[in-house]
C-alpha cells in the first residue's frame, strides 16, 4: 500500500507545482492559442516522441484529429511515428536520429506546429526535428521534464514539467495535452 500511496502523492505534488507556476500556466495557454491560430490558417499540428512519449504523442494527436469532448469536424493533427514502413526505412537507411527531421523536411510548411515530447529534453531525433523545423519556419513546442534539456533552447514554447521522475513527467504531459486539446476544441468549435 505504501508504494501505491507514494506514487499517487508524488503525482499530485507534481501537478500542484504546475498549478502554482503562473509562467507555466501562461505557456500552456500560449501553446493552445498557437495551435488554434495554426489550425485556423489551414496548418497542421504534428507530434513526435519515443517510447511512452510516442504513445502520448499518438494519444494527443488523436484527441484533435478525432474528437475530444464532443462531436465536431476533425482537425489536422498527426503523430509522426505511425507510418512504420517510413520509420523503419529511414532508421535503416539514414539512422534513427533522422526519422523525424526527414519527415519534417518533406511534409512541413511555415506555420505548422511541431510538438516534441521527451522527458529528458535530449532525444536526438527530436532535437534534429526541431533544428529542421526552425529552418522551415515550423513552430516548435517542447514538452519535457524539469530541466528542458537541449530542447529548452530550441523550442519556441517550453512546457517543462517540474519533475525529474519519468512516470510523473509523463502523467503530467498527458494532463497538459488534454488541457490544450480542450481549449483548442472549445475555441474552434464553440458549443451554442
Amino acid at each position: 500500500m505504501d508504494t501505491i500511496k507514494h506514487a499517487i502523492e508524488a503525482s499530485i505534488a507534481t501537478k500542484q507545482q504546475i498549478l502554482n507556476n503562473p509562467a507555466l500556466l501562461g505557456s500552456i495557454q500560449a501553446v493552445a492559442q498557437v495551435m488554434i491560430d495554426a489550425l485556423r490558417e489551414g496548418k497542421r499540428i504534428l507530434w513526435c516522441g519515443n517510447g511512452g512519449s510516442a504513445a502520448d504523442a499518438q494519444h494527443l494527436a488523436a484527441e484533435l484529429s478525432g474528437r475530444f469532448y464532443y462531436d465536431r469536424p476533425p482537425l489536422n493533427s498527426e503523430a509522426m511515428h505511425c507510418n512504420t514502413s517510413y520509420l523503419t526505412a529511414v532508421a535503416n537507411d539514414y539512422g534513427y536520429d533522422l526519422i523525424y527531421s526527414r519527415m519534417i523536411d518533406g511534409a512541413c510548411h511555415p506555420g505548422d506546429v511541431l510538438v516534441g515530447i521527451s522527458t529528458s529534453g535530449n532525444s536526438k531525433n527530436i532535437c534534429n526535428a526541431f533544428r529542421k523545423a526552425k529552418e522551415l519556419g515550423v513552430i516548435t513546442v517542447a514538452m519535457t521534464g524539469a530541466s528542458g534539456g537541449e530542447m529548452k533552447e530550441m523550442a519556441d514554447y517550453l512546457l517543462n514539467v517540474p519533475s525529474t521522475d519519468t512516470p510523473r513527467i509523463q502523467e503530467s504531459h498527458i494532463m497538459l495535452g488534454h488541457i490544450i486539446c480542450e481549449i483548442v476544441e472549445a475555441q474552434l468549435f464553440p458549443r451554442v
